[in-house]
């Protein structure tokens, strides 16, 4: 029955769980610098500031070997954890279902439904994540500089949580995850750029003050996408995250509004 696999088709979905393919994939990017205290009060349990307070706004669309084609963008906020420093993704946005479940079942990224868009005309890019009737992250960019391709690693930190079915806290301890990707990039452009961010109510993006504009960057490639768990983090500590990574649902409320 199609409501529980085979052990054939249990092998064949997992093979690609274990090793996603996220390909063709075109990434608009701008790096900004926060104040200190915007960093330290953002991140959760498990994870510390770096030395610099840097965040990356992304715009992009992929193909895939287990999502489908999609687009969308997303927050990253440079963290520690032990010995590695990779950015976490602090808010993360996409235009199919298929790509939301995907990511947040199986890595913990924080995915919310939103429709974006991504141009190109010469040197000149424009990309936008537009949620509610709000563009969340809008991107300008002029990127004359090309660097040619290249193979470079990756990896950012996520958090798998489930909330208690009593509407209370969470099930049980929240995991660490880190997602590592090999990339194979055949395109790399830099230069410079301008970037607006603004707020939902269910999404505070504009919070997040920019105090210094660093370059922008765009790539196209291949993504090759593995996972594994870092730790547990305090379920009571990390409630006040999860909250502020979800929707307000107190605000949805159309029986008494």
């Amino acid at each position: 029955m199609g409501f529980v696999k085979t052990p054939e088709e249990v092998k064949r979905i997992e093979a690609v769980l274990k090793r996603p393919r996220f390909v063709g994939a075109e990434m608009l990017m701008i790096d900004f610098l926060t104040r200190p205290e915007i960093v330290a009060e953002i991140l959760p349990p498990g994870l510390e500031p770096v030395t610099e307070p840097l965040v990356t706004a992304m715009v992009g669309r992929w193909r895939s070997n287990c999502v489908a084609d999609f687009a969308g963008g997303a927050i990253y906020v440079m963290a520690r954890h032990g010995e590695i420093e990779a950015p976490y993704v602090l808010a993360m946005f996409m235009d199919q279902d298929h790509a939301i479940i995907f990511g947040r079942d199986l890595f913990g990224e924080p995915k919310k439904q939103a429709a974006s868009r991504l141009q190109r005309r010469g040197d000149f890019m424009h990309g936008y994540v537009e949620r509610l009737g709000t563009r969340v992250i809008e991107i300008e960019a002029t990127l004359p500089n090309s660097l040619g391709p290249s193979q470079a690693a990756g990896a950012n930190f996520n958090i798998k949580a489930l909330p208690s079915c009593t509407g209370v806290g969470l099930e049980d301890d929240p995991v660490l995850t880190l997602a590592e990707f090999d990339n194979h990039l055949t395109v790399r452009r830099e230069g410079t750029g301008t970037l607006r961010l603004r707020s939902t109510v269910h999404d505070p993006l504009a919070d997040i003050e920019i105090s210094e504009l660093r370059g922008a960057s765009y790539i196209e490639g291949d993504l090759l996408s593995t996972c594994r768990p870092l730790a547990r983090l305090p379920a009571d500590e990390f409630v006040p995250y999860l909250y502020g990574r979800l929707d307000d649902w107190s605000a949805l409320d159309t029986e008494n509004g």
